[in-house]
């Protein structure tokens, strides 16, 4: 379940303070200061799997990470920040990154770090442990406060990802948000690989990760379909089509087996008996009792009914 963080109902005088134990407890150590002393803000915070996904919504502040405050833990995260409104400065490394709506970059907790909004902003904010982002992105060191745009390529796709998740991260399933947080990673990856030269952008796997998300995200969801999704991504059927070319199936048909692994994982679950097989198939988004028994049973070799019998 999410947390929120706040201002509202904290005194004037104290919001400074409470704002620097707000973003403190919601990302690593870090000290803010803002104009004439006063902030206004939120942050919302979600855990998904291996990563926290967060909306910060806040008046102007400088935000800094000194040597002193990463010496009081070792918080080893990478963070990214994609802007959604004003505009941001991320500095560490000697560079400086400026962010508009639908760029980020990204920051390393284990080194100093500083991020300046001179106005009213809100950004959202991904942590990823840093061992796991190392291990797929050895120039990760190299890449900090490095803008990635958000109108085009790995940018756009995440900047569109994130809306999505956020939007459906309370109601997915625990194996569906171990799965979106991967495809969230592999989208990081390849807009910072971008900048090196070191893939395409966007990468079709990029691309088929960010479409597996969207459809994990709406497996509930009967309306799910591949133009559904290309309208939700602002793209086309045939470049979703494209981007699956190298895949063993269609994405349709992945998303009828990913239905199909739920409602037999729904029916091997002795919480759920109560439930009729008709019920938990139509709670995966099936719309046809028939149907669904077809495919069940060419798929698993076996009827719904002795799926759950030997279960």
């Amino acid at each position: 379940m999410g947390r929120l963080l706040t201002t509202d109902a904290v005194d004037p005088g104290d919001r400074l303070a409470h704002w620097n134990e707000a973003v403190s407890d919601a990302y690593v150590q870090l000290s803010c200061t803002a104009p004439a002393g006063d902030v206004v803000g939120d942050i919302r915070v979600d855990t998904l799997a291996t990563l926290e996904l967060s909306r910060v919504t806040s008046t102007a502040q400088r935000v800094t990470r000194t040597p002193s405050l990463i010496a009081r833990a070792a918080e080893d995260y990478f963070l990214v920040s994609i802007q959604t409104r004003g505009t941001g400065r991320i500095t560490q490394d000697e560079r400086t990154a400026l962010l508009h709506p639908g760029d980020f970059a990204l920051y390393d907790s284990t080194r100093p770090y500083e991020l300046d909004f001179t106005d009213g902003f809100q950004q959202y904010v991904l942590m990823l442990p840093g061992p796991t982002l190392r291990s797929q992105l050895r120039e990760a060191p190299e890449l900090t406060a490095r803008g990635v745009r958000g109108s085009r390529g790995a940018g756009h796709l995440m900047i569109e990802m994130i809306r999505t998740l956020a939007a459906d991260v309370a109601v997915l399933e625990p194996a569906a948000a171990a799965a979106v947080a991967q495809g969230v990673e592999h989208i990081v990856v390849a807009g910072l690989s971008s900048l090196t030269g070191a893939a395409p952008e966007p990468s079709a796997q990029a691309r088929r990760e960010q479409v597996k998300a969207c459809a994990r995200a709406r497996l509930r969801d009967p309306g799910l379909t591949v133009a559904a999704i290309a309208a939700q991504l602002h793209t086309s059927v045939s470049t979703l089509h494209r981007a699956f070319a190298g895949e063993p199936c269609t994405i349709a048909e992945w998303i009828w087996a990913r239905r199909l692994e739920a409602v037999r994982a729904d029916l091997c679950d002795p919480a759920l008996r109560h439930r009729t097989i008709g019920d938990l198939a139509f709670g995966w988004g099936f719309v046809d009792a028939s149907h669904f028994s077809r495919a069940f049973r060419a798929r698993y070799g076996r009827t719904p009914r002795e799926v759950r019998s030997g279960a």
